[in-house]
C-alpha cells in the first residue's frame, strides 16, 4: 500500500459544498458508485468517508479482504453496471435520531439493513455534523449513504472513470483510530479528458525530477551520511542555482532591493518574540543547548553553591522576625527539611522592600538577589536552526533608527533555512529539510503598500514570462472570524484592512486569483502562487504574505512625518520560492532540456580529427567561451563523431559545436542544438556572439 493524498483538512461547510464544481460533483458521485460496487462484491464492507479530492476521489473502507490493484477490474465492472442502471441520486432529509437508528441497523453505506453489523463509522461521522445542520442521505439504487452532497442527477452522469491505487489511512486521520483501506480513483466528464489525464501522468513520470536529476548529475541526497531531506548540489546543479541567484540579484537590484546576510541559527528568544515558538515548533529542528564547557559548568556550580548558602542565610536571619506573621492555614506543604523556606523568603523580601528589616537581613537579601540574577544569566543558552528569514530581517530593520524617508526598505537574501519535515512527507527536491529561499521583506507605510504589493506581483509575471509559465493563479488566503485569537492574531480591524488592500491590488492589477477563507498565515493574509508546467501539472511555487503583527512584536518603528513612531507593514515575498522546489519544478517543466542560459553544460566542442592545428583551433574557441563565463566543455577524444554527439545528447548539452578540417579552414563551426539536430556551418565569430547574446538575454 502507498500514500497518495492527505486527508482533507476540515469537513466542508454547506456553503463550500454548494460551490463544488461540476467535476467535483462527478467525482463525489463516482465515490458513491465505487462504494456500491465494493459492498456488492464484499457485503461486510464498512465505509467511513468518500470525498472528491484534487486529483479524483477516494473512499475509506474497513474490510477483511485486502483490496489490491488486481481487484480493480472487477470493481470497475460493477461500477459500470451501476452507471448503466442510471439510478437517480435521491436526497433524503432525516432527523439525527433516525440517522443514529439506521446506523445501528447497519443500513448506511450499505444495500440493506445488516443486523449485528452496525455502520460504526457513520455513527462517528454523525457526531461531526453540527447541531442545527440538516442531516441528509443520498440514495442511488439500493445503496444509501450518510452524505451532505451534492451529486450529479443520476449515476449515468458519472463520466469516464478509473481506479488508481490503494493506500492506508486512519479513520478521521487519527492514528489512535482504526486503520482503513483507502481506495483512490479519478473521474472526468468524458473518456477524452480521462485519457489526456493519464497521458499527462505518464509524461510526468518520464519527467520526474528525481529521475532526471540523477541522470544529469544535478543533486544527490545522501541519507546514510548526511540525512534524508538534505540535498547536496553537484557542480551541474550548483550552476543552475547560481544562474537563478544571478537572475534574482539583477532583478532585485533594479527594483531597489538591498542585500543582507544572516546567520543560520538564532536564540530561542528570537522565535518566541516572533511567535514561531511554540506554534511552529513541530516544524523546527530540536533546540541546540550550549552549556557543556567545563568552565561554564564550574562557574555555574560555584554560583549555585553561593546562591544556596545565601538562601539559607536569608531564611535563618528572617525566621525570628517573620514567623509570627505567617498564617499556618495559608502555608504550602513544608519542604523536605520541614521548613517553609519559600514563605519565609517572601516575607523577608517584603520587610526589606518596606525598609523594616535589620541591616544584616537587608544585606543578605541583596546578596541573594544578586546571585539569583547571576544564576539566571548562567542558564544554558538555547539556539534554533533558522526555519525562516523574517525574524533576522526584523532585527536588521531594528538595528538603526528609521524614518518615513527610509521607506520602503526592501531587504533581500538567498537565505538557507532548516525545517523538520516528517520523514513520510519528504519528496525529492519538492519537500526537503534544508532549503535556500529567494526571500525578501519589504517594510513600508500603509500608503506605500498597494504600489509595493503590485510591484511584487509584476515580479512574478516577469519570471513567468522568462520561464515560459503560461498558466498560473494567485491563491488569496484570508482569515476566518472564528479563528481570531486561536489560529490567527486577534486583530480584527487590521485583518479587514489588510485583506481589503490585498484584494483591491489583485483586482486593480487584473491578476487571476481565487479567494480561499481560513488559510491565511497566523500574522496576515497571504497569496500562494500556483503554476502549471507545460504538461499541465500543478505546483505551488511561492508565497507572498502581508504581516501586520510580527513587526509590532519586535517593536519595529519608523518616525513618521508627524514626528510620531509608527509600526511598518511588512511584505514577505519569495517569487522564485526555494532553489529546491523551483529547480524541481524546472526540471519537470523542461524535462531537463534547459534553455541555453540555464543549462548546466551550455556548450560542448566536439572535434572531428586529431590534427594539432584542428585541436588548437578548437581549444581557442573553448578558451574564448570560458573567458566569457560560458559553461563550455570539450571532447577531443578519438571516438567517432556520432558517438560524441550521442554522448552530448544524452547529457542534454544545449549547444554542440562540431569542428572538422573544413570548418577550421573556413573559420566556421558546425552547430547542433540538443533535440533539434544540425543547424549547419556558421562563422565562428557569429556563433560565439549569438551564444553570448542568448545567455545575456535569457532567451527561452
Amino acid at each position: 500500500m502507498s500514500a497518495e493524498q492527505p486527508e482533507p483538512k476540515e469537513r466542508k461547510t454547506l456553503d463550500d459544498r454548494q460551490k463544488m464544481t461540476e467535476l467535483e460533483r462527478i467525482r463525489h458521485s463516482a465515490a458513491h458508485v465505487m462504494a456500491t460496487a465494493i459492498v456488492k462484491l464484499w457485503p461486510d464492507a464498512q465505509f467511513a468517508s468518500g470525498p472528491a479530492v484534487e486529483k479524483g476521489f477516494y473512499y475509506d473502507v474497513e474490510l477483511k479482504h485486502r483490496i489490491s490493484p488486481e481487484d480493480f477490474p472487477k470493481i470497475e465492472e460493477e461500477m459500470k453496471k451501476e452507471i448503466k442502471a442510471n439510478h437517480v441520486f435521491e436526497k433524503i432529509t432525516v432527523t439525527r435520531e433516525q440517522a443514529l437508528e439506521d446506523s445501528k441497523k447497519g443500513r448506511l453505506g450499505a444495500l440493506a439493513e445488516r443486523p449485528g453489523n452496525p455502520s460504526k463509522f457513520k455513527i462517528g461521522n454523525l457526531e461531526d455534523i453540527p447541531e442545527g445542520e440538516p442531516i441528509t442521505y443520498y440514495k442511488s439504487g439500493d445503496f444509501i449513504d450518510l452524505c451532505a452532497g451534492p451529486h450529479v442527477m443520476r449515476t449515468g452522469n458519472v463520466g469516464a472513470f478509473r481506479l488508481t491505487t490503494v493506500a492506508s489511512a486512519y479513520y478521521k486521520g487519527d492514528e489512535r483510530n482504526p486503520q482503513l483501506q483507502r481506495i483512490y480513483g479519478t473521474a472526468f466528464k468524458n473518456k477524452t479528458e480521462l485519457e489526456a489525464y493519464f497521458t499527462m501522468i505518464e509524461e510526468a513520470k518520464r519527467r520526474d525530477h528525481r529521475k532526471i536529476g540523477q541522470e544529469m548529475g544535478l543533486f544527490v541526497i545522501d541519507t546514510e551520511f548526511v540525512g534524508p531531506g538534505l540535498p547536496m548540489w553537484l557542480p551541474k546543479g550548483a550552476a543552475i542555482c547560481e544562474e537563478l541567484e544571478k537572475l534574482a540579484k539583477e532583478t532585485e537590484f533594479a527594483a531597489g532591493y538591498v542585500r543582507v546576510k544572516t546567520p543560520h541559527i538564532a536564540k530561542e528568544k528570537m522565535y518566541k518574540t516572533s511567535g514561531h515558538l511554540p506554534y511552529y515548533a513541530e516544524s523546527m529542528f530540536p533546540p541546540l543547548k550550549y552549556d557543556d564547557s567545563d568552565e561554564f559548568k564550574e562557574e555555574r556550580a560555584k554560583v549555585f553553591t553561593a546562591w544556596l548558602n545565601a538562601e539559607v542565610q536569608v531564611e535563618t536571619l528572617a525566621e525570628p522576625f517573620v514567623k509570627d506573621k505567617l498564617n499556618p492555614a495559608l502555608l504550602p506543604k513544608p519542604d523536605h527539611e520541614g521548613k517553609h523556606g519559600d514563605a519565609i523568603r517572601a516575607a523577608a523580601f517584603e520587610l526589606v522592600d518596606k525598609g523594616q528589616a535589620i541591616s544584616e537581613l537587608t544585606t543578605a537579601v541583596a546578596e541573594y538577589r544578586r546571585l539569583d540574577a547571576e544564576l539566571e544569566k548562567l542558564k544554558p543558552e538555547i539556539y534554533y536552526l533558522k526555519a525562516m528569514n523574517c525574524p533576522h530581517h526584523h532585527r536588521i530593520f531594528a538595528a538603526e533608527p528609521r524614518s518615513y524617508r527610509d521607506l520602503p526598505l526592501r531587504l533581500a537574501e538567498y537565505g538557507t533555512n532548516y525545517r523538520y519535515e516528517q520523514s513520510g512527507e519528504l519528496f525529492g527536491l519538492m519537500r526537503v529539510r534544508s532549503l535556500n529561499m529567494n526571500d525578501a521583506h519589504i517594510y513600508c507605510t500603509p500608503e506605500q503598500f498597494a504600489q509595493e504589493f503590485n510591484a511584487v506581483n509584476d515580479l512574478y509575471l516577469k519570471y513567468f514570462k522568462i520561464f515560459g509559465i503560461e498558466k498560473y493563479v494567485m491563491r488569496f488566503s484570508t482569515s476566518a472570524p472564528e479563528g481570531l485569537g486561536k489560529k490567527y492574531v486577534n486583530e480584527p480591524e487590521l485583518w479587514k484592512k489588510t485583506e481589503d488592500m490585498v484584494r483591491q491590488v489583485l483586482i486593480d492589477s487584473k491578476i487571476s486569483y481565487v479567494e480561499v477563507p481560513n488559510e491565511a498565515a497566523f500574522y496576515g493574509p497571504k497569496i500562494d502562487v500556483q503554476v502549471w508546467s507545460v504538461i499541465g501539472r500543478e505546483f505551488t511555487l511561492a508565497t507572498n504574505q502581508v504581516d501586520f503583527a510580527v513587526p509590532k512584536r519586535f517593536g519595529l518603528v519608523y518616525r513618521d512625518k508627524d514626528n510620531t513612531d509608527k509600526t511598518p507593514l511588512c511584505i514577505h515575498r519569495a517569487p522564485l520560492g526555494t532553489h529546491e522546489r523551483f529547480i524541481g519544478f524546472l526540471i519537470e517543466h523542461y524535462a531537463g532540456n534547459f534553455p541555453l542560459w540555464l543549462a548546466p553544460e551550455q556548450v560542448r566542442v566536439l572535434t572531428l580529427g586529431e590534427e594539432e592545428p584542428l585541436l588548437n583551433y578548437a581549444k581557442a574557441i573553448v578558451s574564448e567561451l570560458r573567458a566569457n563565463f560560458v559553461r563550455c566543455e570539450a571532447d577531443f577524444g578519438t571516438d567517432p563523431i556520432k558517438a560524441k554527439i550521442a554522448e552530448a545528447e544524452k547529457a542534454k548539452v544545449h549547444t554542440m559545436l562540431v569542428i572538422g578540417g573544413r570548418d577550421m579552414d573556413a573559420g566556421n563551426v558546425s552547430v547542433r542544438l540538443h533535440g533539434k539536430g544540425n543547424l549547419g556551418a556558421k562563422p565562428k565569430g557569429e556563433v560565439i556572439t549569438d551564444i553570448l547574446a542568448a545567455i545575456k538575454e535569457r532567451r527561452a
